[in-house]
């Protein structure tokens, strides 16, 4: 497709992002176009496509002025995993280091404790921020993801926090970062780990080791727009170290329309809140049958 209608709604990619420098309101003329192949080759390449500056600086000053302001109402989580985020397979063998879960501390605002008129879920929300990840990622449809809580999240890791190894839920990744940490908070990941059918074992088993030499690594600016492929890619961020946290925007789209994670997923991420959330909607919906 060509520009995107936006009727008469003002689309807020329009006035966050730097159109200047990364022209995607029209992607397929001129230099959109030619944007458009560079992202697409980046991907192909690398696994990945990082584009420092995305936002404004005045634009990002608010969204990170906005996230500060919501970030103490969120919960501390102590997210203890397994790097495919599920239940254990209990087919693998006792000491294989896919059984093993991860743990690392994270402040989180899910997707409910964004209200829908804060800007970076307006972000999230455009039309034409959607049509340009789908197409960099070469999809013949892309959405939303549909799912209450993981749909957009604000993540906050403070010095002496990091990210464990862990491959997302869905495949379509995109973290905006909205303040860098002082030293540290470096995104690392092993690009195209694995598929929907296989995985590279000995890439995996080494980096869960402890040897980096394989990893991708590298240092991003505050407004850095990165579109990588987290369901495929084992990831995490390194240990952030100084006075401040690491504040970081994640937006997550799936090829599957309405698509929701599984609860048993959403409560070994969130906890508690969302535990109990689930359980007091059951509660209600086994009330009213009964009743």
């Amino acid at each position: 497709m060509s520009k995107i209608d936006l009727g008469t709604e003002t689309d807020m990619a329009l006035n966050l992002v730097d159109l200047e420098r990364y022209p995607i309101a029209d992607l397929d003329s001129g230099e959109g176009a030619a944007f458009l192949k560079e992202c697409q080759d980046q991907m192909e390449a690398h696994g990945w496509c990082n584009l420092d500056g995305f936002i404004h600086a005045g634009s990002l000053a608010a969204l990170e002025d906005e996230a500060s302001g919501l970030l103490p109402d969120a919960e501390v989580l102590t997210i203890k995993r397994n790097i495919y985020q599920g239940a254990i397979d209990p087919s693998l063998p006792p000491d294989d280091p896919r059984r093993r879960e991860y743990t690392h501390v994270a402040t989180q605002l899910a997707d409910d404790q964004l209200p829908a008129d804060t800007l970076i879920q307006q972000l999230y929300k455009s039309e034409l921020l959607t049509e340009f990840v789908r197409r960099v990622q070469k999809k013949p449809v892309l959405y939303r993801c549909a799912d209450e809580f993981q749909a957009l999240n604000v993540v906050a890791l403070y010095p002496g926090s990091w990210h464990a190894w862990h491959y997302d839920t869905t495949e379509c990744t995109v973290t905006l970062l909205l303040k860098a940490a002082e030293s540290g908070g470096d995104f690392a990941f092993l690009p195209n780990s694995r598929t929907d059918e296989t995985e590279d074992r000995e890439a995996v088993d080494r980096l869960l080791a402890g040897d980096m030499s394989h990893v991708q690594k590298f240092d991003r600016g505050a407004g850095t727009f990165t579109l990588f492929r987290g369901g495929y890619s084992l990831h995490g961020v390194t240990e952030v170290f100084g006075d401040h946290p690491r504040i970081t925007a994640i937006l997550t789209y799936d090829e599957q329309e309405g698509r929701v994670i599984s609860d048993d997923i959403n409560v070994r991420i969130y906890g508690q809140r969302v535990e109990k959330i689930l359980a007091d909607r059951q509660a209600a919906l086994t009330q009213a049958k009964e009743g």
